[in-house]
């Protein structure tokens, strides 16, 4: 069975690109497939949200020229900028515009509406004319200046012979001016110049709203922009500071990080103790102590104390930058209803003006009055926008990123959130994953010369027993070569011209002259006898609790290992865990994956080791915290920086609370068409209410997405957990 997991094809090169003019899910769908259809292009996302563009590039050496030129084309400049770099768009200034356009449409439709209401008062004659003509001079000029936003991008589309949903706005807008001036032209006894500029004035309202709720759902992404620091403070050799640009830091160079200031890069603290605010990775503000020794990552804010610390990845590797990029990324991938929102978007707006010329030619038919059919056309025109769809899904995958990061919690893509609510069965790792991975030796070895060895052997595995051994029999003096780390199996390598191995008991058993009974991994020297490491561990916090809150919220677990069976099944019984089955390489987890894959179950796969990668790969969907090695957190689909398990529980319960909200946003944009069409269709919808209720439709939709951001949304009892309120 094919896996879930793809990444971009092999020797391709990714780039990232800002785009200020993408507004709706048809900029999206357009840039899409006109870049998809370049031969140097292997793949192209778009980001309603941040409005960026993802490019996969074929082969790393392709120009960039062509996507910059295919996007010029299509209206949609853009510029390259730093994927890590939230900050990084031109200043978007079409709010303060949209906000100016309110006032001046605002002002002319107050006036114009006090001159129609005289007209409606029976003046009539030279009186009425004058106050058509008076109207015409005030609306003209402010539809014109006030609507502009409308007809550029209605226009641009066109041009490019294409339609999206500002083509219809536009036209009834210009139509309804159109038919005003050829009335007041010819003496005609009624104009719509008062419904023009309020129609104006009210879809201004609507898009103005948009950009600030957009706005406000993408504010937790761009926030973390301002942890980052712009300079820090080296120790020079000779004890001196001297001011450094966070990007000239490299691993190694020694730092100082002064009270109030927050930590520029990956650290290990060399001297000093210090309080920290490591909100952004724990999820919690209670302040943690950190002292000689301890890692720190990039973000995190100095309380109490002056600490000296060595950097220990440069700063576009460090947490704060891979945090960024997974938020900015978690808008990108299509979910079913994303595709479906997007397949609606691009045949809305041609179905749109069908609708609108049919409508027009039945009232022409039927009445003989084409002035009247006019105006009932302009509102099915209005009327008819689908910005509610288009919006009903990304504002819900953005505000829900927004409110787990929040919470600590990394979201990759947002289709993860939608095969997290439906997941079926929850599978783990045991080491490191339902323990703390921190194992401890109990009954160690003598400190004999084959513990000796396996300490020198264990130093170069990144593994927590591995690490274990290395502590409790550390030996300076003796030294491994021609290294070789066998995923799920062990550490290989030549002591003193000696080949050794250290991990699992059967593959250590291959080449040692003597099996040994006991628990825990083992090491031999080839054709001699096995020494083993009994090993206990400790559960990892909140473990108990996230298998009985999964239990209750449907969701069955069982354990997958490569640890041995008795050291599986020990764990499992501590947790409740029926189903637990050790001494499992990466491909026994694969397998156990795909068999259930085949039996219709969508497994949930969390784990934290190398041996993993290929199982989180396989799973439906899957979560590794973020002390899992570098191949664990890519391919997981959620990476959880709380110490606890409870990141599992409550990224679920988000999950099944976002699918609710994305059900509810898609009930909200059909049901208002439902209603409004035809009620538009048989005359009962005037431009102007129909402005209305587009705009509250969209309006709508983006509010009930920030529900999400409530603390109720997702901090929940474990009981809770099954149950989806709305």
């Amino acid at each position: 069975m094919p896996s879930r997991f793809t990444g971009p094809p092999e020797h391709s090169r990714e780039l990232v690109l800002t785009s200020p003019t993408i507004r709706c899910g048809g900029c999206v769908a357009k840039i899409e497939r006109s870049l998809a259809a370049l031969p140097e292009v292997a793949r192209a996302r778009a980001n309603l949200t941040l409005r960026r563009i993802n490019v996969t590039l074929t082969q790393p050496g392709d120009p960039l020229n062509p996507v910059l030129a295919e996007l010029e084309r299509i209206g949609h400049p853009g510029r390259l900028i730093d994927s890590a770099d939230l900050s990084a768009e031109d200043k978007d200034e079409t709010e303060v515009a949209l906000l100016k356009a309110v006032a001046v449409s605002g002002f002319g439709a107050m006036n114009v509406m006090l001159l129609s209401v005289a007209v409606w008062s029976g003046a009539s004659g030279a009186t009425r004319d004058s106050f058509h003509l008076i109207s015409a001079l005030i609306a003209v000029p402010i539809v014109l200046y006030a609507a502009r936003f409308f007809f550029v991008s209605a226009w641009g589309a066109l041009k490019r012979a294409s339609m999206n949903m500002d083509v219809p706005i536009a036209l009834a807008i210009a139509l309804a001016i159109a038919l005003s001036l050829f009335e007041t032209i010819r003496g005609g006894g009624e104009v719509f110049f008062d419904a023009a500029v309020t129609l104006t004035f009210f879809l201004l309202i609507g898009r103005y709203l948009d950009y600030r709720m957009r706005g406000k759902a993408r504010s937790a992404m761009t926030g973390l922009q301002g942890l980052a620091v712009r300079e820090a403070w080296e120790v020079t050799p000779e004890g001196k500071l001297r001011p450094v640009a966070v990007e000239t830091i490299t691993p190694g160079m020694v730092l100082r990080i002064p009270v109030g200031e927050r930590v520029p890069v990956d650290l290990r603290v060399l001297s000093g103790a210090s309080d920290l605010d490591r909100s952004l990775v724990t999820g919690e503000s209670a302040p943690v102590a950190v002292a000689t020794g301890d890692e720190v990552e990039a973000g995190a804010l100095n309380l109490t104390g002056s600490v000296d610390a060595v950097a220990l990845r440069p700063v576009e590797d460090s947490f704060l930058a891979m945090s960024m990029r997974i938020l900015a990324g978690a808008e990108e991938s299509r979910s079913t209803y994303v595709r479906i929102a997007d397949r609606a978007a691009q045949i809305y707006a041609p179905l749109i003006h069908l609708v609108a010329f049919a409508t027009f030619i039945g009232w022409l038919l039927a009445t003989g009055d084409w002035h009247r059919a006019a105006f009932i056309a302009i509102s099915v025109l209005i009327v008819t926008c689908p910005c509610a769809l288009a919006l009903a899904v990304p504002v819900a995958h953005v505000v829900a990123s927004s409110r787990l990061m929040a919470e600590g919690i990394l979201l990759k893509e947002g289709s993860a959130l939608e095969r997290l609510a439906n997941a079926t069965r929850a599978v783990w790792d045991k080491t490191g994953t339902l323990t703390d991975g921190s194992p401890v030796l109990s009954n160690a070895p003598e400190f004999s010369a084959d513990a000796r060895a396996a300490a020198a052997l264990a130093e170069h595995s990144a593994h927590p027993v591995a690490r274990c051994i290395a502590r409790m029999h550390s030996t300076p003096t003796l030294f491994a070569e021609e290294i070789t780390e066998h995923p799920g199996f062990g550490v290989e390598g030549r002591i003193d011209g000696r080949i050794a191995r250290l991990g699992r008991p059967s593959w250590v058993a291959e080449i040692a002259g003597k099996a040994c009974e006991g628990e825990g991994p083992a090491f031999a020297f080839a054709d001699a006898p096995m020494l083993r490491f009994p090993l206990r561990e400790n559960l990892r916090e909140g473990a108990q609790a996230t298998i009985i809150a999964l239990r209750q919220a449907g969701l069955e677990s069982e354990m997958l290992s490569g640890d041995a069976a008795s050291a599986v099944n020990l764990v499992a019984d501590q947790l409740g865990i029926t189903e637990a089955r050790g001494d499992l390489t990466p491909q026994d987890k694969v397998v156990r994956l795909q068999d259930l894959l085949a039996q219709g179950e969508r497994p949930l796969m969390v784990g934290d080791g190398l041996n993993d990668t290929a199982a989180l790969a396989m799973a439906h969907v899957s979560m590794s915290p973020a002390s899992a090695t570098e191949a664990g957190r890519a391919a997981a689909d959620f990476v959880f920086l709380r110490k606890g398990l409870d990141a599992v529980p409550l990224a679920l319960r988000m999950a099944r609370r976002t699918a609710a909200i994305v059900r509810q946003n898609f009930g909200l944009a059909i049901a208002y068409n439902c209603i409004a069409v035809p009620l538009a269709i048989a005359g009962y919808v005037s431009p102007l209410i129909a402005a209305i209720a587009m705009s509250g439709s969209s309006i709508a939709v983006v509010a009930n997405s920030l529900r999400l951001n409530s603390q109720d949304a997702v901090r929940a009892t474990a009981p809770q957990l099954q149950e989806v309120p709305v």
